[in-house]
């Protein structure tokens, strides 16, 4: 199964990118991973909410299949422990799909359109982190996640 994980609009701060490359590059060790930047939508500090969340929705659709296992990162969704999302990762991979997409959304969310597509969705934190830290948690999850199925020292219970 390969896992990617689509993002809307690039990250601006060099210290993240670099955290986020860092992960992004250990993962391949364990599976098969693309990360995929969503181009920003022009003029979106004049659009209002809920017409850059449609058109970002839009840009999400456009880059699935239909076979696709769609998660969004979002704040409504189910809190794992990283050993529970650890199980939840080795189900996934187990499940027979062959894409598992998971999605960051811009600073106002997704559309209706995203949400009714979504096979699932996963909060990091009953806090809110900028759509562009998630990045990095998100991909110290993942990777946390991988070494504790291959049982490798990098997690401590």
């Amino acid at each position: 199964m390969k896992v990617m994980l689509l993002m809307v609009g690039k990250t601006a701060e060099s210290w993240l990118q670099q955290g986020v490359k860092q992960y992004f590059d250990r993962l391949t060790h364990y599976l098969p991973f693309e990360a995929k930047i969503l181009p920003d939508i022009k003029n979106a500090g004049k659009m209002k909410s809920e017409v850059l969340k449609q058109m970002e929705g839009d840009s999400i659709l456009k880059n699935l299949e239909n076979s696709d296992q769609l998660v969004l990162l979002d704040e409504g969704g189910k809190i794992f422990s990283s050993r529970g999302f650890s199980e939840y990762m080795e189900k996934q991979m187990l499940g027979g799909a062959r894409r598992l997409i998971f999605v960051i959304g811009g600073a106002w969310g997704f559309s209706d359109d995203v949400y009714q597509r979504a096979n699932g969705k996963i909060s990091l934190s009953r806090m809110t982190f900028s759509h562009q830290m998630v990045r990095l948690i998100f991909a110290e999850q993942l990777y946390r996640a991988m070494t504790i199925l291959k049982n490798e020292p990098y997690h401590h219970d």
